[in-house]
Protein backbone atom coordinates (compact mmCIF):
# COMPACT_ATOMS: atom_id res chain seq x y z
CA UNK A 1 0.00 0.00 0.00
CA UNK A 2 3.24 1.98 -0.32
CA UNK A 3 3.16 3.15 3.84
CA UNK A 4 6.06 1.60 4.89
CA UNK A 5 6.45 2.73 8.10
CA UNK A 6 2.77 2.07 9.14
CA UNK A 7 1.77 0.87 12.13
CA UNK A 8 -1.50 -0.50 13.80
CA UNK A 9 -2.65 -2.53 16.42
CA UNK A 10 -4.10 -5.84 16.48
CA UNK A 11 -6.64 -6.80 19.13
CA UNK A 12 -8.01 -10.41 18.91
CA UNK A 13 -11.04 -11.04 21.10
CA UNK A 14 -14.34 -13.20 21.59
CA UNK A 15 -17.51 -12.20 20.43
CA UNK A 16 -19.03 -10.93 23.81
CA UNK A 17 -16.25 -8.37 23.43
CA UNK A 18 -16.40 -7.18 20.07
CA UNK A 19 -20.04 -6.95 20.74
CA UNK A 20 -19.18 -4.65 23.70
CA UNK A 21 -17.30 -2.43 21.07
CA UNK A 22 -19.80 -2.29 18.37
CA UNK A 23 -22.57 -1.24 20.73
CA UNK A 24 -20.49 1.27 22.21
CA UNK A 25 -18.95 2.75 19.75
CA UNK A 26 -20.95 2.25 16.03
CA UNK A 27 -24.23 1.75 18.08
CA UNK A 28 -24.86 -1.94 16.87
CA UNK A 29 -25.64 -4.27 19.62
CA UNK A 30 -23.76 -7.32 17.38
CA UNK A 31 -21.03 -9.18 17.34
CA UNK A 32 -19.26 -8.38 13.80
CA UNK A 33 -15.93 -9.25 12.41
CA UNK A 34 -13.54 -6.59 12.33
CA UNK A 35 -14.06 -3.26 13.84
CA UNK A 36 -11.13 -0.53 12.73
CA UNK A 37 -10.58 2.88 14.71
CA UNK A 38 -8.55 4.95 12.71
CA UNK A 39 -5.95 7.41 13.78
CA UNK A 40 -5.82 9.26 10.38
CA UNK A 41 -8.60 11.51 10.85
CA UNK A 42 -9.61 13.92 13.79
CA UNK A 43 -8.51 15.68 16.69
CA UNK A 44 -5.23 13.52 17.28
CA UNK A 45 -4.39 12.69 13.55
CA UNK A 46 -1.07 14.40 13.49
CA UNK A 47 0.13 12.77 16.77
CA UNK A 48 2.13 10.06 15.26
CA UNK A 49 2.32 10.28 11.63
CA UNK A 50 2.72 6.08 10.57
CA UNK A 51 0.27 5.22 12.95
CA UNK A 52 -3.11 3.81 10.96
CA UNK A 53 -4.92 2.64 13.94
CA UNK A 54 -6.31 0.04 16.20
CA UNK A 55 -8.04 -3.07 14.44
CA UNK A 56 -10.31 -5.39 16.75
CA UNK A 57 -10.81 -8.93 15.60
CA UNK A 58 -13.14 -11.79 16.66
CA UNK A 59 -11.80 -14.91 16.73
CA UNK A 60 -15.24 -16.55 16.93
CA UNK A 61 -16.91 -14.89 14.40
CA UNK A 62 -13.11 -15.27 12.17
CA UNK A 63 -14.00 -19.06 12.72
CA UNK A 64 -17.16 -19.45 11.93
CA UNK A 65 -16.76 -17.51 8.55
CA UNK A 66 -13.85 -19.74 7.51
CA UNK A 67 -16.38 -22.56 8.10
CA UNK A 68 -18.45 -20.65 5.63
CA UNK A 69 -16.50 -19.42 3.12
CA UNK A 70 -14.47 -22.24 2.40
CA UNK A 71 -11.36 -20.61 3.99
CA UNK A 72 -9.01 -21.92 6.62
CA UNK A 73 -8.73 -20.19 10.27
CA UNK A 74 -5.97 -18.28 9.03
CA UNK A 75 -6.73 -17.49 5.20
CA UNK A 76 -9.95 -15.80 7.33
CA UNK A 77 -7.64 -13.87 10.13
CA UNK A 78 -5.71 -12.95 6.97
CA UNK A 79 -8.78 -11.45 5.07
CA UNK A 80 -10.30 -9.26 8.03
CA UNK A 81 -6.72 -8.01 8.62
CA UNK A 82 -6.78 -6.94 5.10
CA UNK A 83 -10.30 -5.78 5.55
CA UNK A 84 -9.42 -3.54 8.57
CA UNK A 85 -6.69 -2.01 7.17
CA UNK A 86 -8.54 -1.26 3.93
CA UNK A 87 -10.80 0.80 6.70
CA UNK A 88 -8.18 2.45 8.14
CA UNK A 89 -6.67 3.46 4.60
CA UNK A 90 -10.21 5.39 3.97
CA UNK A 91 -12.10 2.82 2.11
CA UNK A 92 -15.89 1.71 2.77
CA UNK A 93 -18.07 -1.02 1.40
CA UNK A 94 -20.98 0.54 3.45
CA UNK A 95 -21.19 4.30 1.50
CA UNK A 96 -21.95 3.18 -2.35
CA UNK A 97 -21.84 0.59 -4.57
CA UNK A 98 -18.72 1.84 -6.22
CA UNK A 99 -17.22 1.99 -3.10
CA UNK A 100 -18.04 -1.43 -2.12
CA UNK A 101 -16.89 -2.41 -5.33
CA UNK A 102 -13.31 -0.43 -5.01
CA UNK A 103 -12.73 -1.83 -1.70
CA UNK A 104 -13.70 -5.21 -2.88
CA UNK A 105 -11.48 -5.44 -5.79
CA UNK A 106 -8.52 -3.77 -3.80
CA UNK A 107 -8.93 -6.64 -0.92
CA UNK A 108 -9.25 -9.29 -2.98
CA UNK A 109 -5.73 -8.06 -4.68
CA UNK A 110 -4.27 -8.07 -1.50
CA UNK A 111 -4.98 -11.38 -0.71
CA UNK A 112 -4.33 -13.08 -3.43
CA UNK A 113 -0.99 -11.26 -3.16
CA UNK A 114 -0.61 -12.87 0.71
CA UNK A 115 -1.75 -16.06 -0.81
CA UNK A 116 1.12 -16.25 -3.14
CA UNK A 117 3.60 -15.00 -0.57
CA UNK A 118 2.67 -17.86 1.33
CA UNK A 119 2.05 -15.14 4.53
CA UNK A 120 -1.44 -16.91 5.40
CA UNK A 121 0.60 -20.18 6.11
Amino acid sequence: MGLPEAELSLLLVDDKQIQELNHRFLGRDKPTNVLAFSMREGEYSSLHPHLLGDLVISIETAKRQSKQSGLNEMEMLTLLVIHGILHLLGYEHEGGKKEAREMATKQKELFRKCLNSGMSD
